[in-house]
C-alpha cells in the first residue's frame, strides 16, 4: 500500500480567530492554537510560536485584522488612528525579518481609501487573506525554480527550517524538495540541528518526514564533516531580509554554511520571495540583527546546561555576504552572483 504523505500549514484564518500551530510544542506535540486578541498574536511571535518570515508577515496581517473586528470607534479616521498604534504594536514583536513589516503596512495601505468602518474591516480581512494566498502560489514557483538547480540524487544541505510551516505552504528553500517529492525525483536532504532553538530537529526534520522525504538529520558542527564525507552537492537556504546588493540575513549559522560552501567549491543558494527584500538597505552592515534571551543557549527544555552567571552573546541571526551566494532563487526568477545589484533594482522598478 502506498502512504500518504502532507504537507503541513502553520496558519488558518477562522473568521474570528486565527488557528496557529504551536512551533515550539513540535516535533513532540502537534498542537494548533487559538489566537482570539491583538496581544495573543504579538505573543506568539515573539515567543516563536509562528517563526519564518512570510509565515510571520501572514500571522501579523491575520491580526490585524482579528483586532479592527473589535475596535469600538465612531469616525473612519479613529479607525484608521487605532489600526495604525495596533500595526506599529505587532511590528515591535521581531525586528530583522522584513516581511512583517511589508505585510503590516500592506494592511494598512488597503484601507487608505476607505470611507466607512465596516468597509475598512471587509477590506483588511480581504487583504488578509490575499497575502496568504499570493505566498503558496509564490512559494510554488519559487519552489519549480530552486528545482531546475538540482538533478536527481542530488544531496543537499539545509539550516533553520525555510518550509511550509514557515510560509502559506511548500516553503522557500524546502519547495524545491516537496515539489520533488510530488514529482517522483529523488533529492536527499542533511538537516542541520539549528542551535540554540533547533529549528531544522524539531521542523525541518519533523516536516520533510510528513512529507515523505529522504531527510537526514546533523549537529550544526557536523558540517564541514558531511559536505566531505557524504559528497553534498549543494547548500539552499532561505532568508529573513536581503538588502540592495545581494547581502542575505538569515538564521545563525547560515554565513558559516556560506563560507563552507566556497571551500569545498559547491554552490550555496538563498530562496526568497520579493517580499523578503528590503531595497531601502543598501548592505547588510545596515541589517538590525535581534538578540534574544541568553537562556535559549543556557537551558534546553528547561535544564541548565551552562554555568550560572557566564556571559552568553545570542544573535538570531546573521548575514552572509553576496559575494557568497552563487543565487538568489525568486518567484520571477533566479539572480546570479556578479548582478545582483542590477537584478535586484530591475525587479522593484
Amino acid at each position: 500500500m502506498t502512504k500518504s504523505f502532507t504537507i503541513p500549514r502553520s496558519v488558518e484564518w477562522n473568521e474570528n480567530y486565527i488557528s496557529l500551530l504551536d512551533q515550539q510544542k513540535l516535533p513532540l506535540e502537534t498542537e494548533y492554537i487559538e489566537l482570539r486578541t491583538v496581544q495573543d498574536v504579538w505573543e506568539s511571535i515573539t515567543s516563536l510560536k509562528v517563526r519564518g518570515a512570510p509565515a510571520i508577515g501572514i500571522t501579523a496581517a491575520f491580526g490585524l485584522a482579528l483586532a479592527a473586528q473589535n475596535y469600538e470607534v465612531e469616525s473612519i479616521q479613529a479607525f484608521k488612528t487605532q489600526l495604525q498604534k495596533d500595526r506599529d504594536y505587532l511590528a515591535s514583536s521581531r525586528p530583522t525579518a522584513v516581511n512583517l513589516f511589508w505585510a503590516l503596512d500592506r494592511m494598512v495601505r488597503s484601507v487608505e481609501n476607505a470611507t466607512s468602518i465596516n468597509e475598512a474591516k471587509t477590506k483588511l480581512t480581504h487583504e488578509a487573506i490575499r497575502i496568504q494566498i499570493e505566498d503558496e502560489a509564490v512559494c510554488r514557483q519559487i519552489g519549480e525554480y530552486a528545482l531546475s538547480l538540482f538533478k536527481s540524487n542530488d544531496k543537499v544541505l539545509t539550516i533553520c527550517n525555510a518550509g511550509s510551516i514557515a510560509t502559506a505552504r511548500y516553503g522557500t528553500a524546502l519547495a524545491p524538495f516537496h515539489l520533488a517529492k510530488e514529482k517522483g525525483i529523488n533529492l536527499q536532504v542533511f538537516a542541520s540541528e539549528t542551535r540554540p532553538v533547533l529549528q531544522g530537529s524539531r521542523l525541518t526534520a519533523w516536516e520533510l518526514k510528513q512529507s515523505g522525504v529522504d531527510v537526514t538529520l546533523i549537529t550544526d558542527n557536523m558540517a564541514a564533516h558531511t559536505i566531505a564525507a557524504k559528497g553534498i552537492t549543494a547548500v539552499i537556504v532561505g532568508a529573513d531580509r536581503i538588502t540592495a546588493n545581494g547581502d542575505t540575513a538569515n538564521k545563525i549559522g547560515t554565513y558559516g554554511l556560506a563560507i563552507l560552501a566556497k571551500a569545498f567549491n559547491i554552490p550555496f543558494y538563498v530562496a526568497a520571495p520579493l517580499s523578503t527584500f528590503d531595497i531601502s538597505l543598501q548592505s547588510g552592515k545596515e541589517i538590525p540583527i535581534e538578540e534574544r534571551n541568553p537562556e535559549e543557549v543556557t537551558h534546553i527544555n528547561g535544564h541548565r546546561i551552562a554555568p550560572e552567571g557566564i556571559n552568553v552573546f545570542n544573535p538570531a541571526f546573521d548575514v552572509t555576504p553576496n559575494d557568497l551566494i552563487t543565487a538568489i532563487i525568486t518567484e520571477e526568477g533566479i539572480l546570479y552572483n556578479g548582478e545582483y545589484k542590477d537584478s535586484i533594482a530591475n525587479l522593484f522598478q
